[in-house]
């Protein structure tokens, strides 16, 4: 293809990048160095009949101004990144030299804002991602093998979870295992336990959590398989069934190695999903007991006193970025040396 060509094929894409992507990401990182401003305090004397007293109260005209004339904030450089509610240097330098052994220092690490939104945040990635592909596979599977009068609806079944608002399917699991939904309920009477509840442990949030990840995001997977299952040669197939291969070998020995390059493909996507895990857990009101990186950022947004923490949140989002970047770095070695050409042949 001509230079030209190329250039005109591939600019409208390169600007929208360029736009929504390279810039907000330039953005944050800048912003990311930058804390707010400390407010301006002024002594002021309050006198009533009774006498009189000094306060200290917010100047809030020039607290304004300051922020005005730096609306970035203050120059902090690396230090919110440091700081506790981020990498915590100091904390865990601390926790190193204070803590009697190993187990100790770990458990003060993970009571650290970061660490505990990094440990559920890998947990998640890490156990929803090949589910949602092994379940999302066989189901491709068992749908390919239907009837056809059966795949209409069986499909439109399947895809139902990925068509659901995220926010809204984990509000409706979140009341299906309330102690008066039909899971919790359910869940009393086989254990026989009228105090059973599945909000009440960390452990079990964490395990909701994750059967919800897996829910929502399978039928992705289900539908990317299935249509890769209709481009396999029907020739292949026959030819291992006549040499003697029965389904499973069919299967092991044709129908993966020939998916493997949308294996590669969903796991990349949902290595970016999951990795970046919010609604969940603002659905199932789990903060207490599951927080994420990307929660970190929303609460940053919502902080108490009504000011909005955006060097914080813009740290986080670039220790997020870079989460991701370094997840997806062995997947995309990996293509890259698997379609890379064979210079001489």
């Amino acid at each position: 293809m001509p230079h030209h060509t190329f250039l005109k094929f591939i600019w409208p894409s390169a600007l929208a990048m360029l736009i929504f992507i390279a810039l907000p990401i330039v953005s944050i990182s800048i912003q990311s160095f930058f804390i707010e401003h400390e407010k301006v305090l002024v002594v002021v004397e309050n006198c009533t009949p009774f006498g009189c007293k000094k306060e200290t109260r917010v100047d809030l005209e020039a607290t304004k101004v300051l922020e005005e004339e730096k609306p970035l904030g203050r120059f902090n450089w690396f230090g919110t990144y440091t700081n506790r509610n981020h990498l915590a240097f100091s904390e865990l330098n601390q926790a190193w030299k204070e803590s009697q052994n190993y187990n100790d220092f770990l458990s003060e690490v993970f009571n650290l804002p970061f660490y505990k939104a990094l440990s559920f945040t890998l947990a998640y990635t890490f156990i929803v991602t090949p589910l949602v592909i092994i379940i999302g596979f066989f189901i491709a599977l068992a749908v390919n093998r239907l009837p056809s009068f059966f795949k209409g609806p069986t499909i439109f079944i399947c895809l139902l979870p990925m068509i659901i608002t995220p926010l809204i399917g984990s509000l409706v699991l979140f009341w299906m295992i309330d102690a008066e939904g039909i899971i919790g309920s359910l869940l009393q009477i086989i254990f026989n336990d009228p105090n059973l509840s599945l909000k009440a442990s960390p452990t079990l949030t964490w395990v909701m959590l994750f059967v919800y990840g897996v829910w929502h995001h399978a039928p992705f997977a289900f539908v990317v398989f299935y249509a890769g299952l209709q481009t396999i040669p029907r020739d292949t197939l026959e030819s291992a069934m006549i040499d003697g291969a029965n389904r499973w070998e069919q299967t092991l020995y044709v129908i993966i190695p020939h998916l493997m390059p949308l294996a590669v493909f969903i796991s990349l996507i949902q290595l970016m999903d999951n990795f970046r895990v919010f609604e969940p857990i603002v659905g199932f009101n789990a903060q207490a007991s599951a927080t994420s990186l990307s929660w970190l950022i929303y609460n940053d947004f919502r902080s108490g006193d009504g000011n909005m923490l955006f060097g914080s949140a813009a740290a986080t989002s670039i220790l997020t970025i870079i989460g991701i970047s370094i997840l997806m770095t062995p997947v995309i070695v990996r293509t890259w040396k698997a379609n890379k050409p064979v210079i001489g042949v």
